[in-house]
């Protein structure tokens, strides 16, 4: 997820007081409002791609069956449950898919990160649309939205094993994202959200010991990030954890890790196509850093041998000097007093939650204790004959050995931080 991939034309985890303003929960009745027309996003499911992936992934079914169990409601509470039940109950079918358990129900590869995204964004889309006779506020539709979202990206099911730093198994969450470039090829998976699928409640063999890896996964929204969805999925966890990392897809053919994270939006349009060009929102902006880094073991990480991709620390910015004015690119990180144009993963969203993740870290004090940071997958590309988004097949042989081999490697890649992290303890 980073601007300089769209350039050159790739397809493509606070403090008391936060670090952004939360959106509201809960709601006072007032009176019922007109449901509100469906978003970018939601639009997109008209096409036929996403209708062939929910169909071949056995999730066409999904926002069909949610609807009539909204219309089943009678009250918001009622309500609330359903959107919370259904939401927990699409994370855990997608992962299970994902990972092998139950069956299949299509023939999409079970690999296949798509079929979450496209499902969740029907119930949404329901819901949004969805005119019960008791009445619903704006603030109770979007109250239920809010839960809709968090519940359906394992935000909620975070499973940490019990114990101490060092006790035991080990401890760590890791984040992706969404699908997202999809005006540009609507068939597109993200390998960051492959993984989050993949990896969720498995547990990894390391020399260090056993790690248990909890997932979740971010959409790929600006007004999201602002609103502090990723503060808010993330501080009752980073405490307790033994190692983080955000993962997004960026490069052609390379992973990196991105040494420094910066402090600005570049405009990039995201999934509803909004832009925004502006300092990263947070609260408390007024002691915000320009600069976070990370806290990865990012040597023992790059000299491992991790899988077919080479794996980089990335130390590259682009800053603004302390007393200039025109951006400059810094291939070995910033330089004193300067202003953030782009963290080493770019200036969209990747960027901004290793930005967010790390600095939550630092608020809460942890950033000598908790390894923590952001890794970049390659891009994952389909096959050399499928590159037509009009014409091209929503999958091939190519494209999901690509996933299957991202989503390995990263495996790998959080085994080796994990071991090192804890030699580095020692």
């Amino acid at each position: 997820m980073r601007p300089i991939c769209v350039r050159i034309g790739v397809l493509g985890l606070a403090l008391v007081a936060g670090l952004a303003a939360p959106t509201a929960a809960t709601a006072a009745p007032e009176a019922a409002s007109a449901a509100p027309a469906p978003t970018v996003e939601e639009r997109r499911l008209d096409g036929e791609v996403p209708r062939e992936i929910l169909r071949r992934s056995g999730f066409a079914a999904v926002a069909p069956a949610f609807a009539r169990g909204l219309g089943r409601a009678d009250s918001y509470r009622q309500a609330r449950a359903v959107v919370a039940r259904e939401g927990v109950a699409l994370w855990r079918r997608a992962v299970d898919r994902v990972q092998g358990r139950g069956p299949a129900r299509g023939d999409l590869s079970r690999d296949d990160d798509r079929p979450l995204y496209w499902a969740r964004l029907g119930m949404t889309r329901e819901l949004r649309a969805w005119e019960p006779g008791f009445g619903l506020s704006e603030r109770q539709r979007a109250a239920l939205l809010t839960e809709l979202e968090r519940t359906s990206r394992g935000q909620t099911d975070l499973r940490l094993p019990r114990g101490g730093h060092g006790k035991g198994v080990k401890r760590v969450l890791l984040t992706g994202f969404d699908p997202f470039t999809l005006d540009r090829d609507v068939r597109i998976s993200n390998p960051s959200g492959a993984v989050a699928l993949a990896l969720d409640g498995t547990v990894i063999d390391t020399p260090d010991g056993p790690a248990r890896v909890e997932t979740a996964v971010f959409p790929v929204r600006w007004a999201d990030f602002a609103e502090g969805t990723v503060e808010r999925a993330l501080r009752p966890y980073l405490p307790r954890v033994d190692l983080f990392t955000t993962v997004s897809q960026g490069r052609v053919g390379r992973f990196d890790v991105e040494r420094t994270n910066g402090a600005w939006r570049g405009g990039f349009p995201d999934n509803d196509n909004v832009s925004r060009t502006e300092t990263v929102p947070v609260a408390d902006p007024a002691s915000q850093p320009q600069w976070t880094t990370t806290t990865l073991p990012y040597a023992a990480i790059t000299a491992a041998d991790t899988g077919r991709f080479p794996v980089y620390d990335n130390t590259s910015v682009t800053e603004i000097p302390a007393g200039g004015d025109e951006p400059v690119v810094r291939p070995d990180g910033p330089t004193p007093g300067s202003t953030a144009r782009e963290g080493g993963g770019g200036n969209y969203l990747s960027n901004e939650i290793a930005y967010r993740a790390t600095l939550l870290r630092d608020r809460l004090g942890l950033h000598g204790t908790l390894p923590g940071g952001h890794v970049h997958t390659p891009v994952l590309q389909f096959g050399a004959r499928n590159t037509d988004p009009a014409a091209g097949a929503v999958t091939d042989p190519e494209f999901v050995r690509n996933r299957l081999d991202i989503v390995a490697q990263t495996r790998a890649v959080v085994g080796v931080a994990v071991s090192a992290a804890g030699t580095d303890r020692d």
